[in-house]
């Protein structure tokens, strides 16, 4: 199984997206129910995100929230019902 990218940040911008290990919340929840293939891709979008976030780093600074109750049930439900 694929590592997680978690940094124990967790906090999302106001796109939902984490700042820290840069997946959406629907990306976060159930990571160790997915198949590895399902991850190895989630991982390759980190890597596209995290290098985009680089380059506008310098001109962009998004306010963040930390992930709320709220939010965490929501994306666990979204996620399930796929």
């Amino acid at each position: 199984m694929p590592e997680s990218p978690c940094v124990a940040c967790c906090r999302l911008n106001s796109e939902k997206m984490c700042v820290g290990c840069y997946r959406y919340i629907t990306e976060i929840v159930d990571w160790n129910r997915r198949s590895d293939a399902e991850n190895y891709a989630i991982l390759q979008k980190v890597a596209e995100r995290k290098a985009q976030a680089k380059r506008d780093e310098a001109t962009t600074a998004q306010p963040t929230t930390p992930i709320t109750q709220a939010e965490w049930q929501a994306a666990k439900a979204a996620v399930r019902l796929k």
